[in-house]
């Protein structure tokens, strides 16, 4: 009985410390929610502008008009076109639909003088395999498309021949069963022996480019690795030669093999010399896990987090961005990726088109698979690899996501969610301060907080993040990092010229990277001339003192008139002040202009007399001036990595007419880049630190003084009143301070990957 009054006086106790425990919960998260309230999801402060629906007069195609020019074009019989994933390359595949871009001139006519709306239209590229040629066609008017009109001779001033095509995800597959078929399964002692490979285990490959050493040549050197993470790092010392030119697989062969640093011509010579110990074995080893990049710790604690406390100081709607003072329209090629136009800033056209337009990197070896490598990643498609973006990584968790749409080598039209990412980003340090000692003593401040629009590729080994930051003085940068896994070959004799040994029988190939960027700057209108200034010391008398003299520094301006003049190479000396500028003056006389401020740390460009060479002739030039023309849209192609010898776009011939360029409408295609030696720490992958370059479009003398000291960002405070929020938001943060409301975390990037595969 006893017992029975001691459990029931238990379980009363029991019940009674869980629902103080409850209770007292409650009370704490609500004393907590009252100290810290959620913040608001809301814009506490109107925005400055308003959205402009003709921005969609630069808009990417959408879902449905990508279909429906799919299907306009399947309708048209005598074309005889294919849309399976595994097309084959003698038949006609529809490879690549992208937003065809109106005129500038018509363009501007809508926007600045009530003209007609451009037509929207597409570019169609279909690869006429039965036939032996290349066509781009433009397709019209969206939506519902009625017309076809073939632009390629009118676009390149050539025929495409089939050879210039890149390779497809259908010919891939075919590659791939040829290697199986020709190679691994005849060799399958020396696979088991010294690749450790049997039906289960395979190798990867990746393959060299250009495919071959003269026109028409479609002979792609293949370089196999291990089958792990990071198989970039892990090659194994074995690559084959094939030749694929035919359009009908029975006609490929092999040409070559190469085996531990050793040629042969052929499989069985390879075979016979194996098997007779005529040349160096490679004996299989287990290899460390050394390119994963999973965590070596289990990750303790959370970095850092920016949220907005009252709301988002930014709006999207459509392709349509405003952010305080700044406005423009945005998209991404899948050709060349990330790009902007009509960026304004206080309502005032800046820049008609800021855009990525080509990738390019130069590689040194001893082993085929690198020795000849220039990849050109627009002709694999640069925004084609634009897949989603991981939240609080690859972007601040806060930033706005946008899904983006494509249709390159894919049966149907791909959405690849969260594709480009949009977030203000406080840069960590003032924008500008002074701290007044001796007179006046105050402070002025204004913290660095500006608009950042990025995507990230992911084009084979390398990942580039895409960066175009619109700051608070007018100015807009665009800037690009390099991250991602090296390319590497296996280590042989004479190896260590050509880069550093990074893992066991693994080199780092010497490589450089340069980015092409195109600026059409359009200053206080589109009559604008390039001037550029520099400094020099002069030997001066002093006025105080005329037998005294003394070595002052002096302003050295000049304007540039032609394209040939304004086509400034690498390695050369170069003024350090480049200038757009107009022909009106500010309210102190001088030219309202916007200076190019390139940042680039890039290695030696190809020689000219390489004959690769001008299918990259963009990057002889750190900064190059020409007259804005509709037919030079772009400084490389499509077709240029497969048909380096002659070119579908030679850049040098926008320079060669050499055009007056003297109040006219300029655009500037700007280089920059990097050398690359890798080193040990670039195992497991190449950091951004360090490794990038791009350029500032700075406002110089086009206003009457720095804008941002309108900004509400501004601080400002005397002695006695450092506790004043009146100029000072900062005072009364403490008291404001808000948790942050945050979306959920999700992925669905793998969604987007290559298949290889109907």
């Amino acid at each position: 009985m006893v017992e029975r009054k001691m459990n029931s006086l238990v379980k009363w106790a029991l019940i009674l410390f869980f629902l103080i425990s409850i209770i007292l919960n409650i009370v704490l998260i609500g004393l907590h929610s009252s100290r810290s309230p959620k913040c608001s999801a809301q814009r506490v402060h109107p925005l400055r502008g308003k959205h402009d629906e003709r921005s969609l007069v630069f808009a990417d195609l959408t879902l449905e008009e990508y279909s429906q020019v799919q299907q306009y074009m399947l309708k048209q019989k005598d074309l005889d076109i294919s849309t399976k994933q595994l097309t084959k390359p003698s038949e006609n595949f529809l490879f690549l639909i992208d937003r065809s871009l109106p005129k500038k001139a018509d363009v501007l006519a809508f926007l600045d003088a009530k003209g007609a709306k451009p037509v929207r239209e597409a570019t169609v590229v279909v690869l006429h395999g039965a036939k032996g040629y290349i066509k781009e066609y433009v397709v019209g008017p969206l939506p519902n498309p009625i017309y076809y009109r073939d632009v390629t001779k009118q676009r390149y001033n050539m025929d495409l021949p089939i050879s210039s095509r890149l390779v497809t995800i259908g010919e891939y597959a075919l590659m791939f069963q040829f290697i199986e078929a020709e190679v691994f399964s005849k060799l399958k002692k020396i696979m088991k022996e010294s690749f450790d490979t049997d039906e289960k285990k395979t190798l990867n490959a990746f393959e060299q480019m250009p495919r071959g050493v003269r026109a028409g040549d479609r002979k792609t050197w293949i370089s196999f690795f291990r089958n792990m993470d990071g198989m970039y790092i892990h090659p194994v010392g074995f690559e084959v030669l094939l030749n694929h030119k035919g359009l009908n697989a029975s006609q490929w062969r092999v040409e070559k093999l190469m085996y531990n640093g050793k040629y042969f011509n052929t499989v069985e010579e390879l075979k016979d010399a194996y098997d007779k110990g005529t040349v160096k074995k490679i004996v299989y080893k287990e290899t460390p896990d050394y390119g994963s990049l999973r965590p070596r710790n289990k990750p303790l604690q959370i970095g850092p987090q920016q949220f907005y406390a009252e709301g988002k100081r930014y709006s999207i709607q459509n392709n349509h961005v405003l952010y305080l003072d700044w406005s423009f329209a945005f998209g991404l090629s899948s050709v060349t990726g990330m790009r902007v136009f009509d960026v304004r800033f206080k309502g005032e056209r800046i820049v008609y088109e800021l855009s990525v337009q080509e990738a390019m990197s130069v590689y040194g070896s001893v082993t085929p698979g690198m020795i000849l490598t220039k990849f050109l990643d627009s002709s694999i498609g640069i925004g084609r690899f634009a897949h989603e973006l991981t939240r609080g990584v690859d972007c601040p968790y806060e930033a706005t996501y946008v899904d983006t749409y494509r249709y390159i080598d894919v049966p149907v039209p791909m959405r690849f969610r969260n594709s480009i990412c949009i977030f203000e980003h406080n840069m960590g340090q003032p924008l500008r301060r002074h701290f007044a000692d001796f007179f006046h003593n105050s402070y002025g401040g204004m913290a660095n907080s500006a608009l950042v629009f990025r995507t990230i590729t992911a084009i084979g080994n390398y990942d580039y993040m895409w960066d175009f930051i619109f700051y608070q003085t007018g100015a807009v940068e665009a800037k690009v990092h390099a991250t991602g896994y090296i390319s590497s070959s296996y280590l042989v004799d004479d190896s260590m010229k050509h880069g550093h040994q990074v893992a066991e029988n693994v080199l780092g190939n010497i490589h450089t990277h340069f980015i092409n960027f195109k600026v059409d700057l359009d200053v206080a209108g589109v009559k604008n001339m390039f001037l550029t200034k520099d400094m020099e010391y002069v030997n001066v008398s002093l006025p105080w003192m005329p037998d005294r003299f003394a070595m002052v520094p002096q302003l050295v301006e000049k304007q540039v008139k032609t394209e040939k003049e304004a086509a400034l190479r690498h390695g050369t000396k170069t003024p350090r002040y480049l200038h757009i500028a107009s022909n009106t003056n500010n309210r102190w006389g001088h030219n309202r202009s916007y200076r190019l401020q390139v940042y680039s740390f890039a290695g030696d460009h190809l020689p000219e007399s390489e004959p690769e060479e001008r299918s990259m002739s963009w990057a002889r030039y750190k900064v190059a001036i020409t007259k804005q023309k509709d037919l030079e849209r772009t400084s490389s192609s499509l077709y240029n990595q497969n048909g380096m010898w002659t070119p579908a776009v030679d850049f040098s011939k926008y320079v060669e007419d050499n055009e007056n360029i003297e109040n006219e409408d300029l655009v500037a295609w700007v280089t920059a880049g990097f050398l690359h030696i890798p080193h040990a720490e670039d195992i497991p992958n190449t950091v951004t630190v360090g490794n990038g370059g791009g350029v500032l479009l700075r406002p110089h003398n086009y206003f009457n003084e720095d804008p941002s000291i309108h900004s509400a960002d501004s601080v400002f405070f005397s002695p006695g009143a450092e506790n004043s929020c009146d100029n000072n938001r900062m005072a009364c943060l403490a008291q404001e301070t808000c948790s942050p409301v945050l979306e959920p975390f999700t992925f669905h990037g793998f969604e987007g990957v290559m298949k290889f595969e109907d």
